[in-house]
């Protein structure tokens, strides 16, 4: 799911001009039949013209937004990256972002007070790595969508050889049984 996420994002900051999203988030990613993810709600959505672009704040959902979007800075494609770092924090902890705070709270706490949501210990360093680097306070300190990628098929193979079960496992316990 990380990786559907990442394809579609980078594939919107790939565009001429990039296409910024200004509010990924959970409920903006939908998913098909065959558990792909797809990016959606473009409501929000601007085309880089310039460097940075001027964010208005009062729209989108404060509790995803990177702390530049918060105080009404200039934003780009890593204000998005940003927010991609809260969705992987909502993937490994099942929680929602900042729950027991409201709009106006989670804005003078991410945005002015510089707290950010806390990455449990027991996560793997790899995967909590990468989301503090996506939740970095400063924005160009951020991986792209294109790094992002690189990070996550690395994972994926860790983690696919990591659960894989040995053959000799598997046809051990086929000849066991075919013996009992």
């Amino acid at each position: 799911m990380a990786i559907d996420i990442a394809r579609g994002m980078n594939y919107l900051h790939r565009c001429q001009p990039p296409i910024i999203h200004r509010n990924l988030k959970s409920s903006n990613l939908l998913v098909d039949k065959n558990f792909t993810l797809k990016v959606a709600d473009f409501g929000l959505s601007r085309m880089k013209h310039e460097t940075y672009l001027a964010t208005t704040i009062g729209t989108g959902t404060p509790h995803w937004m990177a702390p530049e979007v918060l105080r009404n800075e200039q934003v780009d494609e890593k204000s998005d990256v940003y927010s991609y770092g809260v969705v992987l924090w909502e993937i490994t902890t099942r929680k929602v972002p900042w729950e027991n705070l409201n709009s106006t709270q989670v804005i003078r706490a991410v945005g002015f007070m510089n707290q950010q949501l806390e990455i449990p210990n027991d996560v793997d360093p790899q995967w909590a790595s990468l989301i503090e680097t996506c939740l970095s306070r400063e924005a160009q300190s951020r991986p792209t969508f294109q790094e992002i990628l690189v990070k996550l098929k690395d994972l994926q193979k860790k983690f696919t050889i990591q659960f894989q079960v040995p053959e000799e496992t598997t046809s051990a316990k086929r000849v066991h049984k075919n013996n009992s």
